[in-house]
């Protein structure tokens, strides 16, 4: 049985979420949220909390059955969501565009079924 939790439009690039998506990809639930305590990235608390969430609805979703050992962080995917466009002045009357990025975060897992 599978159970996955979304989180949208979080204020931080793909780029920086995937460094740590990486890590726990196919990690169980346990030893994955062991590894993200001690990450010192933004990141890792974001995930975490993804992590935790799909875990919760696959508990919720098998009716109390499921157990948290045999569940498999089976795919976490990271992908951009919705830019933010600033301008920064620059010399001479120029200006710089900044894009401002944003993630999308989806965490499915499993228990082998």
């Amino acid at each position: 049985m599978e159970a996955k939790a979304i989180i949208r439009q979080i204020s931080m690039s793909p780029r920086k979420m995937r460094v740590v998506a990486n890590q726990v990809r196919g990690q169980q639930v346990g030893e994955a949220l062991t590894q993200l305590g001690f990450m010192p990235k933004k990141a890792a608390g974001i995930i975490a909390k993804a992590v935790t969430s799909a875990a919760a609805n696959a508990e919720d979703k098998s009716g109390g059955t499921a157990d948290l050992d045999t569940l498999v962080i089976k795919t976490i995917m990271v992908d951009g969501g919705r830019m933010t466009k600033r301008f920064m002045p620059r010399a001479m009357g120029r200006a710089n565009r900044i894009n401002h990025r944003s993630s999308h975060l989806t965490v499915v897992v499993s228990d082998g079924e």
